[in-house]
């Protein structure tokens, strides 16, 4: 577990892409890294102040799901939609040939002070219960952030539960994500 500083944004633009390819981690700033291998799969995830990546693949073929607050410099080739980060969405998609389905869902909402410190510490007990991929970091106010991964391999498919909380204002970004082939 790594321990940042990072400025806090008043207004956050996080945004979730999928690509029908794979990205270079090079790109971003990333803070850890977590591979799952079962069968014919094999997931790839990585994770940022605030976000994540995620890259599945199955034989020859590769899908990346980015989780980012960034909002330049981002990868356009392969593009197969953008989802903003705010309120709740769900969002499915089949890659034809392939046969590797994805579906996300994502919800956000923001907390007051009080609720936050608790979901916060909550969150950190989760992930020493699950082993989950974790960074955290402090804002600009040294205020406590934090990134988790959790993943799980099942036969077919790989879930992933993402949460990123931001503190400045409470903010609490959820996705629950299912990478599946067959």
């Amino acid at each position: 577990m790594n321990v940042t500083s990072r400025a806090a944004s008043t207004t956050l633009t996080h945004q979730l892409y999928l690509y029908r390819r794979p990205l270079h981690p090079d790109v971003f700033p990333l803070k850890g890294r977590k591979v799952l291998s079962h069968g014919q799969y094999e997931l790839e995830a990585w994770i940022t102040c605030g976000g994540h990546m995620l890259r599945f693949r199955h034989g020859t073929f590769s899908c990346c799901e980015l989780l980012t607050d960034q909002d330049d410099r981002l990868p356009v080739d392969g593009a197969v939609t953008g989802l903003p980060c705010t309120g709740e969405h769900d969002f499915e998609h089949r890659f034809g040939p392939e046969k590797v389905g994805y579906n996300t869902s994502i919800q956000t909402e923001n907390l007051s002070e009080n609720l936050y410190r608790s979901t916060y510490e909550e969150m950190l007990d989760y992930a020493r219960e699950t082993e989950a991929l974790t960074h955290k970091w402090a804002d600009d106010q040294g205020r406590r952030c934090l990134s988790l991964l959790d993943l799980q391999r099942l036969g077919k498919e790989v879930h992933c539960q993402g949460y990123h909380l931001v503190a400045g204002n409470g903010f609490v970004l959820r996705t629950q994500t299912i990478f599946e082939h067959g």
